[in-house]
């Protein structure tokens, strides 16, 4: 009996020994394996812009972020395109200093993908302000981010950290009439950070759309 237990606890320690050494592996700075999370340095990441340029998160440091995931086929995202009351947003804070990302992570073949002649023709047409339109059709940006609805913000700090994460407001739906009286949550992140203020609300449920990943 005794060596039945110690075999046991044999069998135990080593099984703990093994799922240590995968927790170690998956801690390597992989970027395919990083998650955003609060309060945490934001993961980098480089994608390259309909206009052909590459951009690199960590080439921004020292400026506010925004990461806004977008699909211009989805009613949620014309919620806020259709009037310009996103586009207004972006100028706003881009006027601001603030480095703003419009991201499409749609799959090849699902709905909100699109090549980059076709975007630029679509951004034009709806006057986007946003620092650059990009494109991460693997999803591998989403993913570490954990983007789940178009759109699904989020908010970097100039020290790189992720200060905002979730919806763009507290109503959600995708009827426009309902953004007038709405709480912005991002425009509220961004107008307490900048004041020196604690960010009052953090973190919420986004809403929208799937992000139409490929798998």
């Amino acid at each position: 009996m005794v060596r039945s237990m110690t075999r046991i606890a044999l069998l135990v320690a080593v099984a703990a020994l093994v799922a240590a050494a995968a927790g170690a592996d998956n801690s390597t700075g992989d970027p395919k394996a990083a998650t955003a999370a609060l309060d945490q340095k934001a993961p980098d990441f480089s994608l390259t812009g309909i206009d052909g340029k590459t951009y690199r998160l960590s080439d921004f440091k020292g400026k506010y972020v925004v990461l806004e995931w977008n699909n211009f086929d989805c009613p949620f995202v014309k919620k806020y395109y259709g009037g310009g009351t996103m586009q207004a947003l972006q100028k706003q804070y881009v006027e601001k200093g603030v480095v703003w990302f419009t991201i499409c992570s749609s799959a090849a073949g699902k709905q909100g993908y699109y090549d980059p002649d076709q975007l630029k023709t679509m951004t034009a047409e709806r006057k986007l302000a946003s620092t650059a339109y990009l494109r991460d059709g693997d999803g591998t940006v989403g993913h570490a981010y954990g983007a789940r609805t178009t759109p699904h913000m989020f908010v970097i700090s100039p020290e790189g950290v992720l200060i905002y994460a979730g919806a763009i407001d507290d109503k959600p739906s995708a009827n426009p009439d309902d953004i007038k009286g709405s709480t912005n949550y991002v425009q509220a992140s961004l107008n307490e950070s900048m004041a020196g203020e604690a960010i009052a609300v953090k973190s919420t449920a986004s809403y929208g759309c799937s992000v139409k990943y490929a798998n």
